[in-house]
């Protein structure tokens, strides 16, 4: 039986993930230009970097709910043997998702973290074309928030199913030819 302490812990990892990956999309670091007449040049003002944080704070929540549900199924590959069936199938399907979606959400958050945090510090003096300030694309931490949703959900399936394959084997009855002892 899937334990359900640990169901519940992944979950609200996960649920914080997801509000701080929601946060910093809503919170994404926006430019504008300025005028600076006394030096008569032009230049970019960034407004409040929380973004950043908040992703960085995504990725660590589920960065830790990974490792939690995994340290909680042995990883899949360690601990005792699984029965052979639906069970540990569908176990390993949703297994190698899980590890795709992970590493999908991960890479959007870690990737929006870094790029909102960057500021540029371009100047162009009045009589040179305008400046462009580069902010972070919208929908990448949206993006990250998506694949945050997809991995609790498949990770949750996934230590239901490895519970449910692991509870049910029962050792000398594997799936193969039995051989006996011979003299």
């Amino acid at each position: 039986m899937a334990s359900k302490l640990v169901m519940i812990i992944v979950l609200i990892f996960d649920l914080i993930a997801f509000a701080l990956a929601i946060a910093a999309e809503q919170r994404r670091s926006k430019a504008k230009v300025f005028h600076d007449p006394d030096h008569d040049y032009d230049y970019c003002r960034y407004d409040s970097d929380v973004a950043t944080g908040f992703g960085a704070g995504a990725f660590v929540f589920l960065l830790l709910s990974q490792i939690f549900i995994m340290v909680a199924s042995r990883c899949f590959c360690c601990g005792k043997a699984l029965n052979p069936g639906g069970s540990r199938a569908c176990a390993i399907i949703l297994f190698l998702i899980c590890w795709l979606c992970f590493f999908i959400a991960e890479i959007c958050l870690l990737a929006g973290s870094v790029r909102n945090a960057y500021h540029t510090r371009y100047r162009t003096f009045a009589d040179m074309d305008s400046i462009s300030c580069a902010t972070l694309r919208k929908g990448v931490f949206a993006a990250g928030a998506a694949f945050i949703f997809f991995t609790a959900l498949v990770s949750e399936f996934y230590y239901v199913s490895y519970s449910k394959a692991r509870d049910s084997f029962q050792p000398g009855r594997e799936a193969g030819v039995g051989l006996g002892t011979y003299k």
